[in-house]
């Protein structure tokens, strides 16, 4: 039974995987695709590659979203069910604010997802490491979105002024070449972020299961290309609901603007998987980038009455999810005899 439970739990999160890649693909694509620097085919490819590759180049988000909770040893069974509930939890959560349209954040789903199954089971069989989801969740979940705000906006400023006496036409032409780069580098540091959790969590269970086998640092290579080739895969068969919604309905952005979102959500997202181990929302990045960069334009040109909607989202996102999971828990542990 505890090997069905395991498999199971590997099974369910390469397909949290899967959604999170179709559901997080506008992410990368969106101001690309809005400013037609690319097609939509073209950038669903060129982000489904950058995802697998970004999943490659490192292990820390990993090992922070592994560290949330403290599974009991004693309990395997139970802990495992606890890892399934949770992954159970968030991929209902991404499934419907995919079905709205709704740019939440996959991250976050599966965090509060962890500790709505944790809380649920109780302190017998799982403990919440509340210092780490403070640290590490919490408040690059707050800052991250200030941040990229206000550096794309500040970019986005810098680049009027650079370019004031220039053709804005010959520059637009500029910004929608090199928009290629700024979305394959975001699209990599999404993959460097968002492949990582779902390798964290299959790091949890397998630690869980087999203490002696994978009780080190080190996550075994077939959890990283399959975790990798997931997301990727994910990402290829496309987000278009939640495209729309963050390449149009935000505002109207022009090639420097989407440029001035993509480079800003790249460059805070490689910052806090190396620097911080932070396991922070692509979607959340982005999405304030898109804002402060359009903000430059006049600042009544972003829609804010769908930006408080999508505020909305990300502050249901850490209970919604928690209460999936909570619910997904009691249904498991009953069909699995825990």
């Amino acid at each position: 039974m505890t090997l069905a439970i395991l498999l199971a739990v590997v099974v369910i999160a390469l397909a949290f995987d899967f959604t999170n890649g179709f559901h997080d693909a506008a992410n990368a694509i969106a101001t690309s695709v809005s400013t037609r620097a690319l097609t939509p085919r073209v950038a669903l490819v060129l982000a489904a590659v950058m995802n697998f590759v970004g999943a490659l180049l490192g292990q820390e988000v990993a090992h922070t979203v592994s560290d949330t909770l403290a599974l009991s040893a004693g309990h395997t069974r139970h802990a495992l069910v606890i890892v399934l509930a949770s992954l159970v939890g968030a991929i209902v959560w991404n499934l419907i604010t995919w079905y709205f349209g709704l740019p939440s954040s996959s991250s976050h789903a599966l965090i509060g997802a962890l500790v709505g199954a944790a809380l649920a089971s109780g302190s017998a069989y799982a403990s919440v490491h509340w210092s780490t989801i403070w640290d590490k969740v919490i408040i690059p979940m707050v800052v991250s979105p200030v941040v990229g705000f206000i550096l794309a906006f500040v970019v986005m400023m810098a680049i009027l002024w650079i370019f004031r006496r220039r053709n804005p036409h010959r520059v637009y032409r500029g910004f929608r070449m090199i928009q290629t780069v700024s979305a394959a580098a975001l699209a990599l540091g999404h993959g460097l972020q968002d492949a990582q959790k779902t390798m964290g969590v299959i790091f949890m269970a397998l630690g869980v299961a087999y203490p002696a086998t994978y009780s080190g640092d080190k996550l075994p290579l077939w959890v990283v290309l399959c975790a990798a080739s997931a997301i990727s895969l994910g990402t290829y068969s496309g987000g278009w609901r939640v495209m729309r919604t963050l390449g149009r309905r935000i505002i109207h952005l022009d090639p420097a603007r989407g440029f001035s979102a993509e480079a800003v959500g790249a460059a805070v997202l490689y910052t806090t998987a190396f620097a911080f181990k932070a396991p922070i929302s692509t979607t959340h990045t982005i999405t304030s980038a898109i804002m402060g960069a359009g903000a430059t334009q006049r600042f009544n040109a972003v829609r804010w009455g769908v930006a408080g909607n999508i505020v909305a989202g990300w502050v249901l996102t850490f209970p919604a999810a928690g209460l999936a999971a909570a619910a997904s828990y009691e249904v498991l542990r009953v069909l699995f005899g825990v």
